[in-house]
């Protein structure tokens, strides 16, 4: 299994080792000691599934503490642009993104820890998405960015015609207008 930083500390991508053979695949999508030792010491309390199709936009997307979530992402069918936006106002890398593609053939993970908004858009017709969350959903805590704010210039890598978007998040407010990460 290999860990690799990305540009924006925090951000993991993790590359399992797959073992296939005539019969299929077998992979450890997570072991809580090797995960821990790469730096990801999370208790991790929610696994959750979401199914999309083509051009679905989900984001972007994040918890204010004390209900902040760190989330372990990862797709079991198809592919999507996952981005992570890091909101955390000290950082020096505030305002920055990191994109990736992940898909259920490649079998990557991404690490996104407290402090970032996140988000993915779905290029196949079929998207199954699975994520791991460190603390529960709270509704008085949630926050969101617009996803197609200029400023973070995201390229989602789909003309806008073809992005299908939730009413509540073509509601969501401009990036510096969203609800503020504490400080430290």
């Amino acid at each position: 299994m290999n860990f690799i930083q990305t540009d924006i500390k925090g951000l993991l991508v993790i590359e399992p080792d797959i073992w296939k053979d005539n019969r299929g695949y077998f992979y450890e999508c997570y072991q809580r000691e090797r995960y821990e030792t790469a730096g990801i010491k999370c208790n991790f309390v929610q696994d959750n599934e979401a199914f999309s199709g083509r051009g679905v936009l989900r984001g972007l997307h994040y918890q204010l503490p004390p209900f902040g979530q760190a989330k372990l992402v990862r797709i079991i069918q198809g592919s999507v642009i996952d981005i992570a936006v890091d909101i955390r106002p000290e950082s020096p890398t505030y305002g920055q993104h990191h994109s990736i593609l992940l898909t259920g053939e490649n079998k990557r993970q991404f690490f996104i820890p407290q402090g970032f908004a996140h988000g993915y858009v779905c290029l196949s017709d079929e998207v199954i998405f699975a994520y791991k969350c460190s603390n529960y959903y709270s509704k008085e805590h949630e926050g969101g960015i617009r996803f197609d704010d200029p400023q973070l210039k995201i390229d989602w890598q789909l003309p806008d015609s073809d992005v299908i978007v939730s009413e509540r998040d073509l509601g969501l407010p401009a990036f510096g207008k969203h609800r503020i990460w504490p400080a430290k």
